[in-house]
């Protein structure tokens, strides 16, 4: 059985520092040096997951195979390390309480008063080691900030963990914030200073500080650090901001981040891991500077105030450009203003991502007609498909298409189906009214191709594949097939089952793809997903 050792992420000062590029880009790091990671995060909010979160409130909702709902960041793990995380390397404290309470319920603690220690901090350490002997690293982030009222118990579960381990198989990484005077120029340490009290107040001191800065560290701000901190001065590590985050596993590396770590657990270093690391990061950090020209794209949807909304569709076309060479400039355009026809033009292609309620929707139907009337590139994802579908049967049939979604009158080409297959071939009611958490269809399901499509081409001749999904409503091809056939829609990807369409096109445009999966969810930067990458070829060949 593997000795795991374990890693734990902690952030000060303020949200938002980069916590899990940091966990990412340490597990990427460890696991070119030949080494098996497994990633977690312990978010301290108390919803069960953050699936019925508004994105204005905490980013993306980040979909696993398995189904899981989760943080944004669970989507650096993946695109950093390649590792396909499950819904057990998530917790919250909202799970945590729900799981507590249902023993209570069931007579579990008969005798005992629940408290917060030992039967929370005992749940929280018990997800922590769930994968002991199975990897060689646990990367353990906790969200929010270190002195956040709600996320004590966390950091009393890792201070009991190092008591009761050995020094030598746990590490803390504290992310922290240099701040500079910009007038004057000079960089301040305090506030990390205070950062660490307060962690130490709590019963932990960090063994790396890894410090977000503007500028490069001074010489005299990590002495600083080394002596008020208590760390050693090689362990005053600077993560330097950048311009792209598939730079910072190669910064890290060259700041000595993976050398004080295996430093800590007395592990060796060699020249072949610093090859490898060098061969895999530093060719993507080559791509990242050898890009040559540009293309225009629109994203039109109604989340654009906040970039990491779409924060996966965003990096699926970073990855898309680096495999191009080739520089792709974004123009968010807000679906709730109705000037949305003018910023389009120009545009070498257009996306419409998903989105739940009624809102901004005519907007981005009437940017679907523009793309479709002027074959300007187009692909829509979950509900652009969907939207896509109306689109067509409004302007080219003449009918009142519409989503259940949306609208209580209409013809409901897009339709909430109250019967459902599982992944176990199993069949399920559901109705509108049943609680939202949950309920959708989630996770990696299967879609068979039909030849000769455009599908077919994108995915390489596959006449099956796997995507990721997140939705309620579905097209209902079962009521509507012949309206859809007349309004020139072909659907050349359908459920396993053959009932449900998850892929729509149409033969008269040059490119006009939507699909019911959320595509971006399983781009990498090595392995960028086909439907952006034949997107913004169709758009530089315009």
């Amino acid at each position: 059985m593997k000795t795991t050792r374990y890693i734990f992420v902690t952030g000060g000062i303020m949200s938002s520092l980069g916590k899990g590029i940091a966990a990412a880009s340490i597990g990427a790091l460890l696991q070119s040096r030949g080494w098996s990671v497994k990633i977690k995060k312990m978010d301290p909010y108390i919803n069960f997951d953050p699936g019925t979160m508004s994105p204005y409130r905490h980013g993306e909702v980040f979909v696993m195979s398995d189904g899981g709902e989760t943080d944004l960041d669970f989507g650096h793990y993946e695109r950093f390390t390649g590792i396909e995380c499950t819904k057990n390397d998530t917790i919250t404290t909202g799970k945590i309480y729900t799981d507590v309470l249902n023993r209570e319920r069931k007579g579990e603690y008969l005798g005992s008063d629940i408290q917060v220690v030992p039967h929370i901090t005992d749940e929280i350490k018990k997800f922590i080691t769930s994968d002991e002997g199975k990897a060689d690293f646990v990367v353990c982030e906790v969200g929010g900030t270190v002195g956040d009222i709600e996320g004590l118990p966390y950091i009393e579960a890792i201070r009991q963990l190092t008591q009761e381990m050995t020094k030598s198989l746990v590490l803390l990484v504290h992310l922290t914030y240099i701040i500079t005077i910009r007038i004057s120029g000079e960089q301040k340490t305090k506030p990390t200073q205070n950062s660490v009290q307060q962690m130490r107040s709590l019963g932990l001191s960090p063994d790396i500080l890894l410090c977000r800065t503007e500028s490069p560290m001074e010489d005299e701000s990590k002495k600083k650090l080394q002596t008020f901190c208590g760390v050693k001065y090689e362990n005053v590590i600077e993560a330097l901001d950048t311009d792209n985050i598939y730079k910072i596993p190669t910064q890290y590396h060259e700041s000595g981040l993976d050398k004080q770590i295996c430093e800590h657990f007395g592990i060796g270093t060699t020249k072949s891991d610093e090859e490898a690391i060098k061969t895999k990061w530093g060719s993507l950090c080559s791509k990242i500077a050898s890009t040559r020209g540009s293309v225009d794209i629109a994203i039109v949807g109604k989340y654009t105030k906040l970039k990491d909304a779409y924060i996966s569709l965003n990096q699926a076309i970073i990855h898309t450009g680096m495999h191009l060479g080739t520089q792709i400039n974004i123009n968010w355009i807000d679906a709730d203003n109705d000037d949305v026809i003018p910023q389009l033009r120009g545009m070498k292609a257009i996306i419409v991502p998903g989105g739940f309620g009624a809102r901004g929707y005519l907007n981005k139907v009437n940017a679907i007609k523009y793309s479709r009337e002027n074959k300007v590139p187009y692909l829509g994802i979950c509900l652009g498909m969907q939207l896509a579908v109306i689109e067509s049967c409004r302007n080219i049939c003449g009918v009142d298409a519409n989503s259940s979604e949306f609208s209580e009158t209409g013809e409901f080409v897009v339709d909430f189906l109250d019967t459902w297959v599982n992944k176990d071939g199993k069949v399920e009611i559901r109705k509108v009214s049943d609680n939202k958490g949950g309920t959708m269809r989630l996770g990696a399901h299967v879609c068979n191709i039909k030849p000769g499509t455009l599908a077919s081409r994108v995915f390489g001749g596959s006449d099956k594949i796997v995507e990721r999904y997140r939705h309620r409503y579905e097209v209902n091809i079962a009521k509507y097939s012949d309206l859809f056939e007349k309004a020139g829609i072909v659907f050349s990807g359908m459920s396993e089952d053959g009932t449900l369409p998850k892929i729509m096109e149409r033969q008269d445009h040059p490119y006009f793809i939507g699909t019911q999966s959320h595509p971006e969810l399983i781009s990498s930067p090595f392995n960028p997903h086909p439907l952006f990458v034949e997107l913004i070829k169709a758009g530089i060949a315009l």
